[in-house]
């Protein structure tokens, strides 16, 4: 089977796929055919997303309410008459600062939407996968989760979950032919990381452009990472070459070699 050939109708939920890299994601699988379907709480983007990708279908959905998670599920196996693929990339990056300046609500709202909401959506979505031939669970990590990122233990601790829960779900689920893989990006452009840099060089007292020059110094390539460029490792990691992959934290990240 061809690459065009198997991902004509294939059946996808994302999460967080109005934006950012969510939306590279579904526009990549969106170009080849694949039927979609996008949760995500931003409403403006979400109308944005279905206008740029006909056919495609959306919900507002908070993966940190198990409610949403399954009116998302619901609706868009009842659509697509089931699903193939789930693409767990919700998350946020919590904040920034020393643990002991983290106020308790931000450190469980980090790990309700980044771990919490993976789960909800795993958990719904792994009844349908099982009816398939062969299926896949992609959960977006970082390499925030395999190393030590001082004031950003939330989203650190958070993303180790994540791989955590794949390396569990890859065993469970490797029986049934379903693939879950996790990509661990770096340092990725876009409004996000902006963001993130903005805090980190606040809390540090340094200017933005000091951030991020700090974190493409630890960066071999000396560049940040595309969204497109993940989507098109979300493809192989999904489509047929990426058939016997599984239990893997594949890192995309410009060669990162120590962090500050």
């Amino acid at each position: 089977m061809t690459q065009a050939d198997y991902w004509q109708g294939q059946r996808v939920i994302i999460t967080a796929g109005a934006n950012g890299i969510g939306l590279a994601i579904a526009r990549a699988m969106h170009a080849r055919g694949a039927k979609l379907w996008i949760g995500d709480i931003a409403e403006g983007d979400l109308a944005a997303a279905k206008a740029e990708l006909p056919g495609t279908r959306t919900m507002v959905c908070d993966v940190a309410v198990a409610s949403d998670c399954e009116a998302l599920v619901s609706a868009a196996v009842a659509d697509m008459g089931g699903l193939d693929i789930l693409v767990n990339n919700a998350g946020i990056a919590g904040p920034a600062a020393r643990v002991e300046e983290i106020a308790a609500a931000d450190w469980e709202r980090c790990f309700a939407v980044n771990v919490h909401g993976q789960f909800y959506m795993a958990n719904l979505a792994i009844p349908h996968l099982k009816k398939n031939p062969s299926g896949s669970i992609i959960c977006m990590a970082s390499v925030a989760g395999k190393y030590a990122f001082g004031l950003r233990s939330p989203y650190a601790a958070s993303k180790a979950a994540v791989i955590s829960l794949m390396r569990a779900l890859s065993v469970e689920l490797g029986p049934h032919q379903i693939r879950v893989n996790a990509i661990a990006p770096g340092v990725v452009s876009g409004d996000r990381i902006r963001r993130v840099f903005t805090d980190r060089a606040a809390t540090r007292g340094i200017s933005y452009e000091e951030m991020e020059a700090i974190a493409l110094k630890a960066v071999s390539m000396k560049t940040m990472v595309e969204p497109e460029e993940i989507a098109d490792l979300v493809l192989y990691l999904a489509g047929p070459s990426g058939r016997p992959i599984t239990g893997q934290v594949m890192q995309i990240c410009g060669g990162l070699e120590y962090t500050e």
